[in-house]
Order: structure tokens, then sequence, then C-alpha cells
């Protein structure tokens, strides 16, 4: 496969776009197999991040290591953004934006809800996401434009309930004085929704908002690597997203719902302040 020169337009053609995504689901096949075969019987901490319950396996560093490692081998002038320390600018204008394991303490309890998470941007553009959760089985994807698909069938988001009859995805930090907060809000928003469900990926929560099997999703805290490739597949299934009126979906405040959902949804968040501690 060729490089992207530094002279190259700003604005990824198909053919590029089909590389970097074909690159991605490979690289997010090798992660996963590695992942779920390989993930050793008294699997450990190997550190913590933001908190002690804030974890890295050995496994999220294998994993990393994997994925760049074989990005490398094919666009060896690309850049990283990782999780768990890849950073380069590169030079070709492309950055791949990667969570080695989305739902490291899932993965650790030995649950099934744990991605490899894999997003592409081109001089600042995301193209391409991948999701992949081998123990479920699945593998998402999407291309800026082209739409999003789950194993190969195109996907939309869920026709938009009242908010009332809305099921509703967060999620919770590590650090305690965030999650007094996140859970003061969540307590609030409980009567007004039909259920909130908390499942531990971002990525996989995302992907589910484009599925159909939420109508919304919200969490503070998320970093760049918990929802590119997420946000971009949702969105391609015909959902909306961002964070606080008017801005897009960062740190602060991530939202991503049907239209109808998010319409209603996001004001009430401002209100209740999910957006700070």
């Amino acid at each position: 496969m060729t490089d992207t020169p530094q002279s190259a337009p700003e604005r990824a053609d198909d053919a590029l776009k089909a590389e970097l995504l074909a690159l991605a689901q490979e690289a997010a096949v090798r992660a996963g197999t590695l992942l779920r075969d390989g993930r050793p019987a008294d699997l450990g901490v190997a550190a913590t991040k933001t908190s002690p319950i804030d974890v890295v396996t050995e496994m999220d560093l294998a994993s990393e290591k994997l994925i760049t490692g074989y990005l490398t081998e094919h666009r060896p002038h690309d850049g990283f953004l990782g999780e768990e320390g890849a950073s380069s600018d590169g030079t070709s204008g492309v950055r791949w934006v990667i969570d080695p394991v989305d739902g490291t303490v899932n993965y650790l309890y030995g649950r099934p809800d744990w991605a490899v998470s894999i997003a592409a941007e081109y001089h600042g553009e995301r193209v391409v996401g991948v999701v992949a959760a081998p123990v479920r089985g699945e593998t998402w994807h999407a291309v800026v434009g082209q739409g999003a698909f789950l194993d190969g069938h195109r996907l939309r988001c869920r026709p938009s309930p009242p908010l009332d009859q809305a099921l509703i995805g967060t999620g919770f930090g590590y650090i305690t004085e965030r999650r007094v907060a996140q859970a003061a809000v969540a307590q609030e928003l409980i009567p007004r929704v039909r259920d909130i469900r908390r499942g531990g990926s971002a990525a996989i929560d995302l992907c589910d908002v484009g599925t159909g099997r939420l109508d919304g999703f919200y969490e503070r805290g998320l970093n760049p690597w918990d929802l590119a490739a997420g946000e971009l597949i949702a969105r391609e299934a015909g959902a909306l997203t961002g964070g606080r009126p008017g801005r897009p979906a960062d740190g602060e405040l991530t939202l991503c719902a049907s239209p109808g959902v998010f319409e209603a949804l996001q004001p009430l968040l401002e209100r209740l302040g999910a957006w700070h501690d």
C-alpha cells in the first residue's frame, strides 16, 4: 500500500478512505483476536491512571503495540494518538486514534462488553471508524459520507420516541468527585426516561445508538480515543452527536442520540449540569 504524500489535498478521496478502512479493520481483527484468545487466566493490573480503579492491563499495552506496529508497517508516515501512550504527528495528514481496549475493567473481569476502537483522521477530519467487540462477535464500521455498518448490514438508529420512553446509556468516571456528580445527574434523569443502562464501554454504547439498541448515550470525561470511532459510526447511522449546546462532543460532555431524543436530552443535561463535576 502506498503512503499519502505531504502535498496531498486536504480532503480524503474514496481510494484513501478504502485503504484506511481496510487497514483499520484488519488491525482491529488482529488485536481483538489477541485479546480474546491470549487473555491470561491470571490477568492482573499493570498500572493505574487517574485513580486506583482506572486500570491498564498488560493486554492493553500489547494490543496498542500490535495495532501501531501493523499500521506503521503499511503507512510509516502516519501519526498516532493512543490511550496507552502512542503519540506522533506524522507527515502524511493521516492520524490514527486508537483505544486498544475500550472497557478495560470489563475485560479484566472477563465480561464481554469491551472493544477495540480505531479511527482514522485526515487533516483533522474523521473519515473512518472501526469498533470490534470480539466476545460479542460484532464489528461495526463507518466511512464518512458512506454510511455505517454492523457485520456488513447497513445501520439506522431507532426512530425517536418521546424522552420519557427513551432508553439512555451513560458511563461514570473513575475519580470519586466526578462519580458523585454523575450519580446526581443520573438520579435526576431516571424519572424522566424509560431507563438507564451502564455498559462500561463508550465505544460500544455509541455503536449501540447507531444500531438501535439505545435511544441515546451521554457521558462526561471521555477522551478522543474513547469516542472517535463510535461517534462516527453513530452519526453515519443517522444519530446526532455533540456536547454542550452549540459545541462538539468533547471531554466536558459527549451526547449521541436519535434526532428527537437528542433535541430533548441536550438542554436537559445542560440544566442538570452533566458537563461539570
